[in-house]
């Protein structure tokens, strides 16, 4: 696990510096319509920065989970050979993918994951804006699965890394589509569909490293030329502040369970998807389509 620090420092080393000569090349650029937003930087630098302090915290979800799943494991696998990790590495894009789509569509983990399409602009430092809560709200628990299966808790949580650890050049809107890669992998045009809140985009994309699971469960969608990515959330954060970044739908969330005029309806509140509402008039992805006029697209490169 040391080693897996170690590694884990180094390479967040490498992408914060890479993604600050990213910056200072883009607010160089003769970009009047979209001037780049270095607070955007900052508040992805205070993210990470406050992640790293959690971390010596022993609060952690997945520790004391792991290690009872692991110790009722059906199997003990080790991964010897390349198709024991080819076989790990499908097992956790599949994790990977519900554990994505879940953080979307369940409220209680998209308070979290709000903090990562909170900013209005897309560069490399999104990468690493992630939100503070992560290790409090079990979102690696659907990663278990794997340890329940016999792989050591260490070994997933590296193959997570590596996962993540790809995810980070998605980040980017000057790579354009890349042909035939766009089938198979995870790619900037896949995941910049993922980043925006045109209505026609939300909720898709969800994958890791490849983009097959997408397309098998029917959550693949294609970027338009004619229809330009807008970054952000539904609702723009537009606050320079972080902790309101970081807390505010956590906040909100707390405010409509606690007026809930029902237990049932304060569970709904956790578990639907974001948006939702007892009456029906929400602005959840399904509502917000339904209340548009959706015309046929057809892409243009």
């Amino acid at each position: 696990m040391e080693s897996l620090t170690k590694l884990v420092l180094a390479f967040t080393g490498v992408v914060v510096v890479v993604s600050l000569i990213e910056a200072v090349v883009l607010s160089r650029m003769k970009r009047a319509a979209t001037p780049f937003a270095w607070y955007e930087v900052w508040i992805s630098l205070f993210d990470l920065a406050g992640r790293r302090l959690l971390s010596l915290l022993p609060i952690s979800v997945a520790t004391p989970v792991f290690s009872f799943v692991y110790d009722h494991r059906i199997f003990t696998v080790d991964i010897n050979s390349a198709l024991m990790v080819f076989a790990l590495f499908i097992g956790m894009e599949f994790c990977y993918y519900w554990y994505h789509r879940a953080s979307h569509r369940v409220r209680f983990f998209w308070a979290t994951h709000a903090v990562h399409h909170s900013p209005n602009q897309l560069t490399l430092s999104t990468a690493y804006r992630l939100g503070l809560t992560g290790k409090l709200t079990g979102s690696t628990l659907f990663f278990a699965p794997l340890v329940w299966l016999g792989v050591k808790p260490e070994v997933v949580l590296f193959a997570l890394f590596i996962n993540l650890m790809y995810q980070g050049w998605l980040h980017t809107t000057y790579i354009p589509r890349l042909g035939w890669f766009e089938y198979v992998f995870n790619t900037p045009s896949s995941h910049r569909v993922h980043h925006a809140s045109n209505v026609s985009y939300l909720d898709a994309n969800y994958g890791g490293v490849l983009i097959v699971f997408d397309r098998l469960f029917g959550t693949y969608v294609e970027e338009c030329a004619d229809e330009p990515c807008r970054y952000g959330l539904v609702t723009p954060t537009t606050s320079h502040n972080p902790f309101i970044v970081e807390f505010e739908h956590w906040a909100t969330l707390i405010r409509d369970v606690v007026k809930a005029k029902s237990a049932w309806t304060a569970i709904n509140h956790v578990i639907q998807p974001p948006g939702w509402l007892p009456d029906g008039g929400g602005e959840t992805t399904e509502e917000l389509r339904r209340g548009r006029e959706q015309s046929s697209r057809t892409c243009r490169g």
